[in-house]
């Protein structure tokens, strides 16, 4: 008997298939696009936010110094908010931005509020008759009794914010301008962004 040769088994080849990665040049123009459309998006909410939520303001004077440093060739950069005075009133030794006379956007204290009275005596602040403690970090202040408020004798802030420069021995404020309407103060000095060596909460 013949032995028959059992066929060969078939070999079926299989493909195996590996998923394409993408290339490092279509990798870096996805990377590039995304960092595009972040940095697009933070400019424009920051063009829609900014006017009604802050105000970023270079300090050109000294008249707040200590607390804010101020120089025409680079001073103090301060981030003011406007949220706060949306909901409530000015509030005693706070920072207020304002608008004087000339149209020129400044800074000062708060020192006595609408309905008050105010004195200076041996360079202190006195308000209603009784004097009154500074508020941290500014108790070597002294106030001087110029303009208005010269000889001591007191002035009424009537419907208006009486504001003072914490160097006021050189600050145009309300001893010579008179109190600050509520309609004009536009935000609060909120945070110290510029220089890195001065960043902080406005104190």
């Amino acid at each position: 008997m013949t032995a028959i040769a059992a066929p060969a088994p078939r070999t079926v080849s299989r493909l195996t298939s590996t998923p394409h990665a993408p290339s490092r040049l279509r990798r870096v123009v996805r990377r590039a696009w995304r960092f595009a459309v972040a940095t697009f998006a933070c400019i424009g909410f920051i063009a829609v936010v900014h006017p009604f939520v802050f105000e970023l303001t270079p300090l050109a004077s000294g008249s707040m110094s200590p607390t804010l440093q101020g120089d025409r060739d680079g001073g103090d950069w301060v981030l003011a908010e406007k949220i706060s005075y949306r909901f409530r009133n000015p509030r005693r030794w706070e920072i207020v931005e304002f608008h004087d006379a000339d149209g020129i956007q400044i800074m000062k204290r708060v020192v006595a509020l609408p309905g008050e009275t105010v004195a200076v005596r041996n360079f202190h602040l006195q308000v209603n008759g009784d004097a009154i403690d500074p508020p941290t970090g500014t108790a070597r202040v002294q106030y001087y009794p110029y303009g208005n408020l010269n000889g001591g004798r007191p002035f009424a802030a009537g419907t208006g914010y009486y504001v003072l420069g914490d160097d006021s021995i050189d600050s145009d404020d309300s001893r010579f301008e008179g109190p600050v309407e509520l309609p004009r103060i536009r935000a609060r000095a909120w945070l110290i962004v510029w220089p890195p060596s001065r960043m902080g909460w406005v104190r």
